[in-house]
C-alpha cells in the first residue's frame, strides 16, 4: 500500500517539475504559490479521469503550461490550474478566495460555466456563459487567455471524446474562440484552433489535403528556393541586413483559397508565400522598393499595416508580385518586434516584459485598440440584459475583416467590413451617434446607410434635437452602435408609452367628471390606486395603461370612489361637458397625431389612415394605440366587441408623408403606364408599389394599383384630380386595402 502511495507521489511531483521547468521567470515566492494551487487542484480532482483515461489533473497542467509559454504571472497560472475546481469538484468560490485571494477566485469564477443555473435552452445557457466569460475578460484579459489555453488543449485531445461531440465543439471553436484569438493577435493559437477544428469537422477533406501537401513537400522545390535566393541576393546588394524565409499555409487557409478563389491544388502550388524580417520600419519600406524593382507588383494587392496597424496591433507590409512565369509571390515584410506581436498578439507585450508582472502591468500591456474593444463589451452589457443580444453584438465585431477610415483630423478608426457612417459616429462617441443626421465622405454628402470603404475621410453632421432612428438597425454593423440604438429606442418607447398612459388616464378622469385635483389630494389616494392596479410606481402604472394592459376607464372609476371617500365629488358641469359636449371636450383632450416616429402610436394597415380622415384610436393590449379610419370595417367590429378600449384622437400638423392606396383604370395602350407615372412624378409623388395583372395583352381596359406617399387628404384629392385629366385614364380613386384579421 505504502509502495503504491509513494509511486503516486513521485508521479505528482514529476508532473509539477515538468511545469516548473517553464517557470524560470517567476521568483521563489511565486513558484511556491503556483505549487500550492497545483496541490489543491490535484486533491480536488483526485479520482477523476479524462476520456483518454489519464488523470484529470493532466488537463489543468497542460493549460498552465500554455499560460507559462505566454509568460503570464503567478495568479494567472494559479487560475489555469484551478479553472475547473468550481465547476467539477464542488469547491465554493469563498473557499477559493480565502485560500488563494480574490484575484484568483475572480478569474476562476469568470472561467466557470453556468450549468448549475436553469435556462430555457442549451443555446441560452451557452450565450449566458459567453457573456459571463467576456465580461470577466473585459476587467481582466488574463481570463480569456486562460480560456484560450483551455480550449487549445481540449481541441488537441478532442479525438479522445465521443465522435458525436466533434462537430459541435469544432463549430463553437471556429465561431467563437478562433475569432477571439485573432482579435487579440494570437495568430499561432488561431491557426492551430482552425486546423484542429477542420480536422474534426471535415476529416475526409483534411486527410486529402494533408496527403497532397505532404506529396508537394516531398518534391524538389527548386523554383521556390531560386526565388528566395534571388530575393536575398537583391537585398544583400542593397546592403540590407534581412532574413528571407518561405512561409507555409495551414490546411484551413489552403482550403479557403481553393474554395473562395476556385483554385485547384496544383494552381495553389504556384503561389510562393515569403516573409522578410528587417531591422527597422524604415528598412521594411526599403525592402518593399527593392522587391518592386525586382518583380512587378500586382495592382491593388499592396497593404500597409505598418502605417495603419490592424485593430489587434498587427503590423506588416503585404504585397503580391508577379514572379517567374506562372508564380505569384505573397510577401510579408516586418521587423522582429512586429513579428513577435504578429505571432503572439497581446501576450507579446508580456513575453518581453516578464519582469513586470503586476496585474496593472498585465492589463497595461494591451494595445489601446484592445482596451477599446474590451471597454465596448462593458458598454454593450450596460445597454442590454439579454444574453443572446449581447453575444450577437460581440460576435459582430469578431467575425469581420476591418476597413480603415479617417476622421477629418487624421485619426484612424478600424471598423468591420460594411460599416456605415452611423457605426463611425458611435465609434467616436455615443453622443455623436445619437445626434447624427447626415454624413460627408471625402467631402461629398452621402446617406447614413452608405457602406464605408478603406481610406474614406468621414465627417458626421449632427443636430441638437436628433435621436436614433429604428431604421438604423437595418444597416449598422458594430455591436456598440447596435446595442446603444436598441437601448435608446427601448428607453424612448417606455417614455412615450408612459406619456400616452398619463394622457389616457386624464381623459378617463374627466369622463368621470373629476376636475384637476391638487398634489395633496393625489398623494392621499396614490397608494390605494397603485395597490388596486398591482403596481409599485406611477411610472409603471402609466406604462401599463399606455400599453393597453390596464383599463384607464376602470381605474378612473376606482379613483372616483376613492376621492368620494375623501370628500371630492364629480363636478356636474365637467361630467356633462365630457359626456355630451363632444365638440369641445373630445377635440381638446384627444391624443394628437402627426406621424412622427412614435412607438406608442401605430397606423392600421387595414385602412391606412391619412391626415384629414375621420379617425379613432383603439388601445390594443400590449401594442399601444392603433389608429383606424371611422369607416374601417375592422374598427367597426372592434367598437361592437370592445368599445371601452377606444379613445379620442385628432390630427395635428403632419411630420411625414403617409401611404395611400389608389386604383387607376386606363385604356390599354402602349406607354399608358409611363403616362400615369409621369403625372404622379409631376405632382412630386413617391410611388412605393405598383401592381397590375401579369397577362394584360388581351385586355382593353386595365386596372393599375399604386401605393403612393401623400401629405394629407387634400393632397390625395389633388393627385386623383390630375390623374383623371390624364389621357387614357377612365377612373382614378382611392381604394382601401383588404381588411386584416386583427388591428
Amino acid at each position: 500500500m505504502g509502495g503504491s502511495s509513494t509511486i503516486a507521489d513521485e508521479a505528482r511531483d514529476a508532473r509539477f517539475v515538468a511545469l516548473a521547468g517553464q517557470l524560470g521567470y517567476l521568483n521563489a515566492a511565486e513558484l511556491v504559490r503556483v505549487h500550492e494551487a497545483y496541490e489543491f487542484a490535484d486533491a480536488a480532482h483526485a479520482g477523476q479521469t479524462r476520456h483518454s483515461g489519464n488523470p484529470y489533473i493532466t488537463h489543468p497542467l497542460a493549460v498552465a503550461a500554455q499560460v507559462a509559454a505566454w509568460k503570464l504571472d503567478a495568479p494567472a497560472l494559479q487560475a489555469a490550474l484551478l479553472h475547473d475546481v468550481l465547476e467539477d469538484c464542488g469547491v465554493e468560490r469563498a473557499d477559493l478566495a480565502a485560500r488563494f485571494g480574490a484575484q484568483v477566485a475572480d478569474m476562476v469564477d469568470g472561467l466557470t460555466k453556468l450549468d448549475k443555473l436553469q435556462f430555457s435552452s442549451r443555446e441560452e445557457g451557452q450565450a449566458e456563459t459567453f457573456r459571463k466569460m467576456l465580461l470577466a475578460m473585459a476587467s481582466d484579459v488574463r481570463v480569456i487567455l486562460v480560456k484560450l489555453a483551455d480550449r487549445l488543449h481540449n481541441m488537441r485531445t478532442l479525438g479522445d471524446t465521443p465522435q458525436r461531440k466533434w462537430a459541435r465543439i469544432s463549430m463553437e471553436t471556429l465561431e467563437i474562440y478562433a475569432p477571439i484569438a485573432e482579435r487579440l493577435g494570437l495568430h499561432q493559437v488561431q491557426r492551430e484552433l482552425q486546423e484542429l477544428a477542420m480536422r474534426h469537422m471535415r476529416p475526409w477533406r483534411y486527410a486529402v489535403l494533408q496527403r497532397a501537401v505532404q506529396r508537394a513537400r516531398a518534391r524538389p522545390r527548386a523554383v521556390s528556393q531560386q526565388i528566395c535566393q534571388r530575393v536575398q541576393e537583391a537585398l544583400d546588394a542593397a546592403h540590407l541586413n534581412v532574413r528571407v524565409t518561405e512561409r507555409e499555409w495551414t490546411m484551413p487557409s489552403i482550403y479557403r483559397l481553393m474554395r473562395d478563389a476556385r483554385l485547384s491544388f496544383a494552381q495553389l502550388s504556384d503561389q510562393c508565400p515569403l516573409r522578410i524580417i528587417a531591422a527597422t520600419p524604415l528598412e521594411c519600406y526599403t525592402v518593399l522598393g527593392v522587391l518592386h524593382q525586382l518583380y512587378k507588383p500586382l495592382l491593388g494587392r499592396f497593404k500597409d499595416y505598418i502605417a495603419i496597424p490592424k485593430s489587434n496591433g498587427y503590423q506588416s507590409l503585404h504585397t503580391e508580385l508577379a514572379g517567374p512565369p506562372g508564380i505569384t509571390l505573397h510577401v510579408q515584410i516586418r521587423t522582429e518586434a512586429m513579428d513577435l506581436v504578429a505571432e503572439n498578439g497581446i501576450t507579446a507585450h508580456w513575453m518581453h516584459r516578464a519582469s513586470q508582472r503586476s496585474a496593472a502591468a498585465l492589463q497595461g500591456g494591451a494595445h489601446a485598440e484592445d482596451a477599446s474593444w474590451l471597454q465596448s463589451m462593458l458598454e454593450i452589457q450596460h445597454e442590454t440584459s439579454d444574453a443572446f443580444e449581447f453575444w450577437e453584438n460581440i460576435r459582430a465585431g469578431l467575425t469581420e475583416d476591418a476597413v480603415y477610415v479617417f476622421t477629418p483630423r487624421g485619426r484612424v478608426l478600424a471598423l468591420p467590413q460594411g460599416a456605415t457612417p452611423i457605426d463611425f459616429a458611435y465609434a467616436i462617441h455615443t453622443g455623436i451617434g445619437d445626434r447624427a443626421v447626415g454624413a460627408r465622405i471625402n467631402g461629398e454628402a452621402v446617406p447614413l446607410s452608405r457602406p464605408l470603404a478603406g481610406g474614406d475621410v468621414v465627417e458626421i453632421v449632427t443636430a441638437a434635437g436628433s435621436r436614433p432612428q429604428p431604421e438604423w438597425l437595418d444597416f449598422v454593423r458594430t455591436g456598440r452602435a447596435r446595442s446603444h440604438i436598441r437601448s435608446q429606442l427601448k428607453e424612448r418607447a417606455q417614455s412615450e408609452i408612459r406619456v400616452l398612459g398619463e394622457c389616457l388616464l386624464l381623459q378617463a378622469l374627466r369622463a368621470e367628471g373629476l376636475p384637476d385635483v391638487s398634489e395633496e389630494q393625489r398623494a392621499a389616494v396614490r397608494d390605494d390606486v397603485l395597490r388596486f392596479a398591482g403596481k409599485r410606481t406611477r411610472e409603471e402604472l402609466f406604462e401599463d395603461i399606455g400599453a393597453g394592459r390596464t383599463s384607464a376607464s376602470v381605474l378612473a372609476r376606482h379613483i372616483a370612489v376613492l376621492l368620494l371617500g375623501a370628500g371630492i365629488r364629480a363636478d356636474a358641469i365637467t361630467l356633462t361637458r365630457e359626456r355630451f359636449g363632444k365638440q369641445g371636450g373630445m377635440e381638446r383632450d384627444a391624443v394628437p397625431l402627426d406621424g412622427s416616429p412614435d412607438v406608442r402610436i401605430h397606423y392600421a394597415r387595414c385602412c391606412r389612415p391619412i391626415p384629414g380622415d375621420a379617425v379613432l384610436g383603439y388601445l390594443m393590449q400590449g401594442e399601444g394605440l392603433v389608429v383606424h379610419t371611422e369607416d374601417c370595417p375592422v374598427a367597426q367590429e372592434l367598437q361592437r366587441k370592445d368599445p371601452e378600449r377606444f379613445v379620442p384622437v385628432a390630427w395635428g400638423e403632419p411630420q411625414r408623408a403617409f401611404a395611400a392606396d389608389i386604383t387607376v383604370t386606363v385604356n390599354n395602350a402602349v406607354g399608358v403606364l409611363a403616362g400615369v407615372t409621369a403625372t404622379l412624378a409631376a405632382d412630386g409623388v413617391d410611388i412605393t408599389r405598383i401592381h397590375m395583372d401579369d397577362d394584360v395583352s388581351q385586355q382593353d381596359v386595365l386596372e393599375i394599383d399604386f401605393t403612393v406617399a401623400v401629405q394629407d387628404f387634400a393632397h390625395l384629392q389633388d393627385i386623383l384630380r390630375h390623374l383623371r385629366r390624364t389621357p387614357s385614364v377612365q377612373r382614378a380613386e382611392r381604394c382601401a386595402p383588404a381588411p386584416e384579421k386583427s388591428a
